[in-house]
């Protein structure tokens, strides 16, 4: 008769098991204190901005790591009257550098994604563990981004994209060095509601078909001052409302400066 494998270690019994503390309880808390309404009722689409959410020196500490990685980590887009900026090529969340694995990690996390579904009034988000076109943000003077509507959909996951997310990092960014994500209305010609890139700074807002955003003037921060961010997206399996559509066929960004195309000219990616 086989005798059954004996348990190595003492291993406590499940209640005496202690809980770690969730290490950014303090967004949470920021995110389930706020109204709904303060989103969903937001001009000229859903979005948030929050300030001091996270420690300030960790942001300091990001920051700082992100302006000393090697040239080999990045995808420099130079696409003239499109946009002029620089973006990691995070693959996976081993891609990221502590300590902003941690941040990231908490920001693709079940708890927060549940906080920010019921911020957002958007059920059932899931994060990208692969990381298509997120991941660190730079932009240097001279910088820019042209007004644009987002990609619509994950061709890996098959899911649709629903929210955008941003942590800006420099906490010395001056306003009057421009870049400020501006937010445009449904004809993407006036500037409703704009957002300094201002350190410590998360900004969430619903991306789709008509949430025309951007900053098409080049920035003007001095050298070693560029407007630094995380970006990270989300999606759900289901739909985006059919008012939220003009192109129902997976498609890349929509660039206002190509007449509503993507880099390479087409509608769509099919």
């Amino acid at each position: 008769m086989t005798e059954p494998l004996a348990m190595s270690g003492t291993n406590p019994p499940p209640e005496q098991l202690s809980v770690e503390p969730v290490p950014f309880q303090g967004v949470l808390d920021a995110l389930e204190s706020t109204p709904a309404s303060k989103f969903t009722r937001a001009e000229p689409f859903p979005h948030i901005v929050m300030d001091n959410l996270f420690n300030p020196s960790q942001i300091d500490v990001i920051h700082q790591q992100l302006r000393t990685l090697p040239e080999s980590y990045w995808q420099k887009n130079n696409d003239q009257g499109i946009e002029v900026k620089w973006r990691s090529k995070w693959t996976s969340e081993y891609s990221i550098p502590q300590p902003a694995r941690d941040m990231v990690r908490f920001l693709n996390s079940g708890i927060f994604l549940e906080a920010l579904s019921r911020l957002t009034a958007i059920p059932k988000l899931i994060p990208d563990p692969y990381y298509t076109g997120g991941g660190f943000n730079l932009i240097e003077a001279g910088g820019y981004l042209d007004v644009h509507a987002d990609g619509n959909w994950h061709d890996a996951m098959g899911l649709h994209r629903r929210l955008n997310l941003l942590v800006y990092l420099n906490r010395d960014w001056q306003e009057d060095w421009g870049g400020a994500l501006n937010f445009y209305d449904a004809n993407a010609e006036e500037v409703v509601a704009s957002v300094a890139p201002i350190g410590n700074r998360l900004v969430v807002f619903e991306t789709h078909d008509y949430s025309y955003h951007g900053h098409p003037e080049p920035t003007t921060s001095p050298e070693g001052e560029g407007r630094t961010s995380i970006i990270l997206y989300y999606y759900t399996s289901d739909p985006r409302p059919v008012d939220q559509v003009l192109e129902a066929r997976p498609h890349s960004a929509l660039w206002r400066s190509k007449g509503w195309l993507d880099k390479r000219g087409n509608r769509s990616r099919n």
